[in-house]
C-alpha cells in the first residue's frame, strides 16, 4: 500500500560505486586487446625471415614475459569483474533482508507496527485533501495469555499465525493488516463510507474467531476486542488516531469481551481520569496504603462469628475514597494485583492474630492470581512468616476464576487445600456451569450470590432457588453462606431453609482490625466506650 523510500545500506557490506564498475570492465577491454595485438604480432614474427634472428635473441623471451602478464592481468579483471557481480547480489540480497526486518512481523509475515504507522500516516495525510473516510480498527485477542500460559509458547505463536490468516479473509482489497505486537492486531479499512460500514468491517473480524482455533489437537476459544478510530473525524495524525482507538479498545473491554466500540469525546476525560488513577494506585501499592477492613460471617443457628472476610479499602489523597471495583481490575491490568494481594494478605494475617483461633480469615483471590504457580509457595510464605495457621484461612475465588484458568486453577487450588486452607466459591450460582465446577473443583464452601437474596422476601423463584442451592450444598457436605442479608425475614428464611452461615449489613457493616475485636468481645462496636486495656493488632504491622 505504501512505498518505502531508499535507506543507506545498513548491511555492513561496502557499497562500490559505478565508476568502480566501469574502471574494471576498462580494464578488461585493455588487457582483452594487447593480449590479441601481441598474440597477432608473435604470428608475423613467426613467418618472417628475421624469425630465427629475432629467436635467438632475448626479444622472445621478453615477447612470453608480456604476454604472460597480460593474461595474468586479464584474469585478474575477469576475476575483479566477477567479484564486483557476486558482491553486488549479495547486497541486494542484505538490503531486501533488512526491508523485511524493518516492515514485516517475522512470525506472521504481515506488515509490522512501523510499516502500519507509515501507512496511517499517509492515509491521514491524505484523507481530507480526497475527501475520504478511512478507519483504524486496534485489535486485542481475548484469553491469549491462558493458552500461551497452558499450551506454552510455540501453540500461541501457532495459534496467532490463524489468527492472521482468518482476520485477513474479512478484509477487503486496499484494507491492511498488521501485527503491531503481542496479541494485538491493527487494521486500516480505507475509503469506507461512514461509521456503518466500519462496524460492518469490525463485526466481519470478530466474526471470524467464533470458531475456535485448533493447535497441535486442541481447540482454543479467544475472541477479540475492537477500538475504532475514523480519519479525519477523530484525527488525522497517526499518533492521535491510535491513542484514540486505544482509549475505544479500553472501553470495548470494560463492556465486554468480543465487542467492538468507536471513540468518543468524552472518553479522554475518562482516560485521563484512569491514568491519574493508575499513577496514584502505584504509589499506594508501593506504600501498602491501601489497608483491609473485616466483615463478619455469622454463624444462623447459634449467632456466633464464625469468620471475618477481608475488603480491601483505598482512601487516594486527591480522588477521595476508591471503590474496589475501580481499583481491583486496573491492578489486575497493570500487574499490581500480586503485590497487592500480598501486601493484603500480610496485613490480615497479622490483624487475624488478635482473633480468637476458631475464627477463620476469609480472603478473596483475583482471577489472574491463578494464572501464576508460584503464588502457592508465596502464601505459604506471608503465613509462616506471619505465624498464622493455613487451617484458619478461607481463600474465596469467583466461578469466573475457575473459568479462564481451567487448569491451572484446578492444580494452585489443589495444593493450596493440600496444605489446610479452605476454598469457598463466591458469587455462586451466577452462572459459568456451577455444578461442573463442584464437581471438578474440591471446595469446602459455597456462598450464595447477593442477588438472590435481595428478592428472597418478596419473590418466590428467588426463595425456591435458594432453597435448591443450600439443599445442594447441604447434599455434597459443603458449608453454606449467603451473602448479603440486610432484614430479619431474609435471615429467619434463610435459617429456615438450612442455612449455615450469613453475610450482610444486619450484622455489621465492614470494620478496622481494632473495631473487629471489639465486635466479638461485645457484639457490636457503637457501645464500646473503654477500649484503652483492648489489645491493637495494628501495632504490629510496623
Amino acid at each position: 500500500m505504501t512505498s518505502s523510500p531508499r535507506r543507506p545500506s545498513t548491511s555492513g557490506i561496502k557499497v562500490r560505486s559505478s565508476s568502480t564498475a566501469k574502471r574494471n570492465f576498462t580494464l578488461v577491454a585493455a588487457a582483452t586487446f594487447v593480449a590479441l595485438y601481441i598474440g597477432r604480432n608473435y604470428d608475423i614474427f613467426r613467418r618472417t625471415d628475421n624469425w630465427l634472428v629475432r629467436s635467438t635473441s632475448l626479444e622472445v623471451d621478453e615477447l612470453f614475459g608480456v604476454i604472460a602478464v597480460l593474461v595474468v592481468g586479464l584474469t585478474w579483471a575477469i576475476q575483479r569483474l566477477l567479484r564486483d557481480k557476486l558482491e553486488a547480489g549479495l547486497r541486494q540480497a542484505a538490503e531486501r533482508e533488512i526491508r523485511s526486518l524493518a516492515y514485516q512481523d517475522t512470525l506472521t509475515g504481515l506488515s509490522n507496527r512501523r510499516q502500519f504507522e507509515d501507512a496511517l500516516k499517509m492515509a491521514g495525510e491524505t484523507a481530507p485533501r480526497l475527501g475520504a473516510c478511512h478507519a483504524l480498527f486496534l485489535l486485542d485477542l481475548n484469553s491469549f495469555k491462558h493458552v500461551n500460559d497452558t499450551a506454552g509458547h510455540a501453540a500461541g505463536d501457532q495459534l496467532l499465525i490463524q489468527v492472521a490468516a482468518r482476520f485477513s479473509a474479512a478484509l477487503r482489497e486496499g484494507d491492511l493488516l498488521a501485527r503491531l505486537g503481542g496479541d494485538e492486531f491493527g487494521v486500516l479499512g480505507t475509503h469506507l463510507n461512514g461509521p456503518e460500514a466500519a462496524t460492518s468491517l469490525g463485526l466481519r473480524l470478530i466474526e471470524q474467531l467464533e470458531q475456535p482455533i485448533r493447535v497441535n489437537g486442541r481447540d482454543h476459544k479467544v475472541g477479540v476486542s475492537i477500538g475504532i478510530a475514523l480519519c479525519p473525524l477523530n484525527g488525522v495524525s497517526a499518533e492521535h488516531l491510535l491513542r484514540r482507538a486505544d482509549i475505544a479498545l479500553y472501553r470495548a473491554k470494560e463492556e465486554g469481551r468480543s465487542t467492538l466500540c468507536f471513540f468518543e469525546a468524552e472518553m479522554d476525560a475518562r482516560i485521563r481520569e484512569r491514568d491519574i488513577l493508575e499513577q496514584e494506585l502505584r504509589v499506594a501499592v508501593a506504600t501498602h496504603a491501601i489497608r483491609p477492613i473485616y466483615q463478619p460471617l455469622v454463624d444462623l443457628a447459634t449467632g456466633r462469628i464464625r469468620a471475618f472476610e477481608a475488603l480491601a479499602r483505598w482512601t487516594s489523597p486527591t480522588l477521595g475514597p476508591i471503590e474496589p471495583g475501580r481499583f481491583i481490575p486496573i491492578a489486575e491490568a497493570v500487574d499490581l494485583i500480586g503485590p497487592l494481594t500480598e501486601s493484603l494478605l500480610r496485613c490480615a494475617c497479622m490483624d487475624a492474630l488478635g482473633w480468637p483461633e476458631d475464627v477463620r480469615l476469609a480472603f478473596n483471590l483475583s482471577p489472574t492470581i491463578l494464572n501464576d504457580e508460584r503464588v502457592v509457595g508465596r502464601i505459604l510464605g506471608i503465613l509462616a512468616a506471619a505465624g498464622f495457621p493455613p487451617s484458619r484461612l478461607e481463600l474465596e475465588i469467583t466461578e469466573s476464576a475457575l473459568v479462564r484458568n481451567m487448569a491451572s486453577a484446578q492444580k494452585i487450588l489443589g495444593a493450596l487445600r493440600q496444605s489446610g486452607m479452605r476454598i469457598a466459591l463466591d458469587d455462586f450460582g451466577t452462572g459459568y456451569s456451577s455444578l461442573y465446577h463442584l464437581r471438578n473443583f474440591k471446595v469446602d464452601t459455597i456462598k450464595i450470590d447477593r442477588s438472590f437474596i435481595e428478592w428472597l422476601v418478596s419473590d418466590r423463584d428467588s426463595k425456591e432457588i435458594v432453597q435448591a442451592l443450600i439443599g445442594l450444598g447441604a447434599g455434597l457436605g459443603l458449608e453454606v453462606t449467603a451473602e448479603g442479608v440486610e432484614s430479619e425475614e431474609q435471615r429467619k428464611i434463610l435459617l429456615g431453609y438450612g442455612c449455615d452461615q450469613a453475610q450482610g449489613y444486619l450484622y455489621s457493616r465492614g470494620l478496622s482490625a481494632l473495631e473487629s475485636v471489639l465486635f466479638l468481645r461485645h457484639g457490636q462496636v457503637d457501645r464500646i466506650e473503654d477500649t484503652a486495656q483492648l489489645p491493637n493488632p495494628q501495632a504490629r504491622r510496623d
